[in-house]
C-alpha cells in the first residue's frame, strides 16, 4: 500500500518536477467511471495535478516521456496485469508508476511493486487526500531511485575507469637500474579520470632501461582498453627477449587485431636507454621526438617519426642512435602530444600550437622547476599557454641518471 511518510524536499532533485512546477499525470484507464472518480478525488484534493487520461496502452504509450507519474489500471483491453506493466516499465523513462487495483487483484498491488512500480492503489479505498499523496510521494521515490541508479552507474565507471587506468600507467619495473624516473598523467576532457595515454618502463641489464610511451588517437572508454593491450603487450615482449626491431611492428598486430574499428590508431615511442654508456636507441612510430636536457640547452632528438601504428601495418621505422653525455649531465623527456598540442600563448598567431620548439623554449627556461617537479610544471606550463585546460591527455615522462641533481 502506500507509505504515506516524510515529503521529500524537490528543490535538491532534478528527476520529477521542479518546486512550483505542476505535476503531471497519465491516467491510464479504460473504465470511464473509473477515470472520472479519480478526476474527482484530485479536484477534491485541490492538488497542482494536470491530468490526462489514455484508454488503451497504445494511445498511452507516447505519452510516458511527458509526464512525471503514470497511474497504471492494470485491467487494459491491450495490456494486462504484470505484463502491461512491464510494458510501461521499459519506456516510462523518469516517470513514476503507481498502479490500480481491484480489492480482489490487491495481491497484484505487492507483484507490481516488487517488479518496479513505485506504489499501488486499491480502488474504492482511497480518498482525494490519500490519493495526491500517494502520487506525490510516488514521484519522490522515483526520483531517489533514478538517482540512486546514477550514483551507483557513476561509482561503477569509476572504479573501471579506475582499474583501466592502473592498466595504462603501471608501476615501472627499475630495480638496481642507476636512474630516476620522474612522470606524470593528466586526462584531458575536463579532468575525466580515463584517459588514452598509457607509459611503461623496465629496466634489465644492469644499467639498461627500456622506456615506452604512447597515445591511442582518442581518450575514453573505448581507447583505454586498447591502451592497456598495447602496453602489457609491449612489457611481455621486453620480458621475453624479443629484439627490439621487431617490437613495434608486434605492437602493431596486437593494435589491428584489437581495435574496434580500422579507424583506431595509435602513435608510440620505444627507448633503450644505456644509462651508464649515455646512448639511446629509438624508434617512432608518428610520436613526437623525445627531447634531450643537457648543459641548459633542451634539443629534439634527431630520430625519424616513423608512421603511426594502425595505417599501413608492417612499414619500417628506423632506429636512432642518440648520444645522451657523461652521467650527471644529462636527462631525456618523453611525452604524449597532448602536452604540446595546445595553444602557444596569447601574443601569438590565432591556432597556433606549442609544437616542439615551443616546449624546447619552456624547458629553456631558468626559472623552470626542478627535476623531480618538471614533469607536472610542464603540463603547467602547457595550460598557462592554452590559457585553460588542455583537450587532450596529458602524459610525460623524464629520465635522469641517479647521479643527477
Amino acid at each position: 500500500m502506500a507509505d504515506f511518510g516524510a515529503t521529500v524536499d524537490l528543490r535538491s532533485r532534478r528527476i520529477g518536477p521542479f518546486v512550483g512546477e505542476r505535476i503531471r499525470v497519465l491516467l491510464v484507464e479504460d473504465d470511464p467511471g473509473d477515470a472520472f472518480l479519480v478526476r474527482e478525488l484530485l479536484a477534491e484534493a485541490d492538488a497542482p495535478f494536470d491530468v490526462e487520461i489514455a484508454q488503451t496502452m497504445r494511445e498511452a504509450r507516447p505519452r510516458f516521456r511527458d509526464v512525471h507519474c503514470i497511474l497504471l489500471d492494470l485491467g487494459l483491453p491491450d495490456a494486462s496485469g504484470l505484463d502491461g506493466l512491464r510494458q510501461v516499465l521499459q519506456v516510462s523513462g523518469g516517470a513514476a508508476v503507481c498502479v490500480l487495483t481491484g480489492l480482489e487483484d490487491e495481491h497484484l498491488g505487492t507483484a507490481a511493486v516488487a517488479e518496479g512500480a513505485q506504489d499501488y492503489l486499491v480502488k474504492g479505498t482511497v480518498d482525494g487526500a490519500g490519493l495526491s499523496r500517494a502520487v506525490r510521494y510516488a514521484v519522490e521515490r522515483k526520483r531517489a531511485d533514478v538517482q540512486a541508479r546514477l550514483l551507483r552507474e557513476s561509482e561503477l565507471r569509476q572504479a573501471e575507469s579506475a582499474r583501466l587506468e592502473r592498466g595504462l600507467l603501471p608501476q615501472p619495473l627499475m630495480r638496481d637500474v642507476p636512474a630516476r624516473l620522474y612522470s606524470i598523467y593528466r586526462p584531458g576532457r575536463d579532468r575525466a579520470l580515463l584517459g588514452g595515454d598509457f607509459f611503461d618502463a623496465i629496466g634489465v641489464g644492469g644499467t639498461r632501461l627500456h622506456l615506452l610511451i604512447g597515445d591511442v588517437c582518442g581518450h575514453g572508454v573505448d581507447e583505454a582498453p586498447l591502451g592497456v593491450a598495447l602496453r602489457v603487450a609491449w612489457r611481455a615482449l621486453v620480458l621475453a627477449g624479443v629484439p627490439e626491431e621487431q617490437i613495434l611492428d608486434s605492437l602493431e598486430q596486437v593494435l589491428v587485431s584489437e581495435r574496434r574499428t580500422d579507424e583506431l590508431f595509435a602513435t608510440v615511442a620505444v627507448v633503450t636507454v644505456d644509462v651508464a654508456a649515455g646512448t639511446a636507441r629509438m624508434r617512432l612510430a608518428g610520436h613526437p621526438p623525445p627531447i634531450l636536457l643537457t648543459g641548459g640547452q633542451a634539443v629534439p632528438c634527431d630520430v625519424e617519426p616513423g608512421l603511426v601504428l594502425g595505417v599501413l601495418p608492417g612499414m619500417p621505422r628506423p632506429e636512432a642512435e642518440v648520444t645522451l653525455g657523461p652521467t650527471g649531465e644529462w636527462s631525456l623527456l618523453l611525452y604524449t602530444d597532448g602536452l604540446i598540442e595546445g595553444a602557444a600563448g596569447p601574443d601569438t598567431r590565432p591556432g597556433e600550437r606549442l609544437g616542439v620548439d615551443g616546449l624546447c623554449r619552456v624547458l629553456e627556461q631558468p626559472q623552470r622547476a626542478a627535476l623531480p617537479d618538471l614533469p607536472g610544471w610542464l603540463a603547467l606550463q602547457a595550460e598557462a599557454h592554452n590559457e585553460g585546460p588542455v583537450p587532450d591527455d596529458i602524459a610525460v615522462l623524464l629520465l635522469t641518471p641517479s647521479r643527477t641533481s
